[in-house]
């Protein structure tokens, strides 16, 4: 069967070897194409190709189900943390053992599911901020440690840091968490304390000072203009380093009472623009490494009010993709008037 590239579908299969008009070998016979596959023809040019659709596939994991036990994960792990939050504001301490007993078994799930874009978007909506960015914040921080080659025990430390870094942030007024309007100097100052109450909390909690100074340490900046301690690229933990990451990514792509969430490709460009000098550059560049692919084959909304879906990540710059839309191929790259302004579970 003969068909355009545009309607290739993952799971298809090359029925005869592929060049591009240059005469290039681009992919051989038997193929199973999947969205990088479909990307490169794209990228060499090919319009048409020779597929076998099968009408059995190998078989793949149930996404939905996977989705479904994600979620249900998802819920644990926020009440986990409320439950916590809620005894380190009645006693100054929370209970070690019931955070594990949430968290192991969820990162377990983690494992299954490596598009990490879908899993951000599953969790766009207007719950608690606190207690939905400490879902997200641990869970950022399990993948980047992976990504980072950490060891499987390490990794889960460090999300279980990553999930305790606002902790503190129950000694804070709930008038001022949630306070739509900018803070006042005063106002900002006692929001800031959260990283020391944070510290605390977990050292009564917790027999772990790792896990206490990413709570102390998540908003340090390596040029020493962060805070509490104003530390600078040596002084901070690598673990602190790795969840300021995680912090700053579900901050700024999460709706709040004083700010709208940006688009997720936008965020990752200012990662990369804050880590010359504020944020530690391994891990925001194997964030960025890691999390673009998982944009292709997302649906999304153009500043134009045109829907598309996301073909591949642009060589040329990479947070401007190639988009498909009504049946045009869009290099964002090449035209710089249109954004990306929504994206969408594929």
């Amino acid at each position: 069967m003969r068909v355009h590239v545009t309607d290739l579908k993952p799971g298809d299969y090359l029925d005869s070897d592929t060049f591009s008009t240059r005469g290039i070998h681009v992919l051989p016979k038997g193929t199973q194409l999947q969205r990088d596959e479909i990307s490169k023809l794209i990228l060499h040019g090919v319009d048409y190709v020779d597929i076998e659709r099968l009408m059995e596939k190998p078989a793949f994991p149930d996404r939905t189900s996977i989705i479904q036990k994600v979620t249900h994960h998802f819920d644990t792990m926020t009440e986990g943390f409320e439950s916590a939050y809620m005894d380190a504001l009645k006693t100054g301490s929370f209970n070690q053992s019931l955070v594990d007993d949430v968290l192991q078994p969820s990162l377990e799930t983690l494992d299954k599911h490596k598009d990490v874009v879908s899993l951000l978007l599953l969790l766009d909506h207007e719950d608690d901020y606190t207690y939905n960015h400490s879902l997200q914040v641990g869970m950022l921080s399990y993948y980047i440690a992976t990504w980072l080659g950490y060891s499987k025990q390490e990794c889960y430390e460090i999300s279980r840091a990553g999930y305790l870094i606002d902790i503190g942030k129950c000694r804070v007024p709930a008038a001022l968490l949630n306070k739509p309007g900018k803070l006042t100097v005063e106002e900002f100052e006692e929001v800031k304390k959260h990283t020391t109450y944070g510290y605390e909390i977990i050292r009564n909690s917790m027999d772990d000072n790792h896990t206490a100074l990413v709570a102390l340490q998540h908003h340090e900046r390596e040029d020493g203009s962060g805070y509490p301690g104003k530390l600078t690229k040596a002084e901070i933990h690598p673990y602190a380093q790795i969840a300021a990451v995680a912090d700053i990514y579900s901050a700024m792509t999460s709706p709040r009472v004083y700010q709208s969430k940006q688009e997720l490709i936008s965020v990752l460009r200012e990662l990369h623009t804050l880590s010359f000098g504020k944020l530690n550059a391994r891990t925001v560049q194997a964030f960025i490494q890691h999390l673009m692919p998982n944009f292709i084959g997302k649906r999304v909304l153009l500043n134009t009010g045109d829907m598309g879906t996301i073909i591949m990540n642009n060589p040329i710059d990479v947070f401007r993709p190639l988009v498909q839309s009504d049946g045009k191929f869009l290099d964002l790259s090449r035209d710089r008037s249109l954004m990306v302004v929504e994206i969408y579970m594929d």
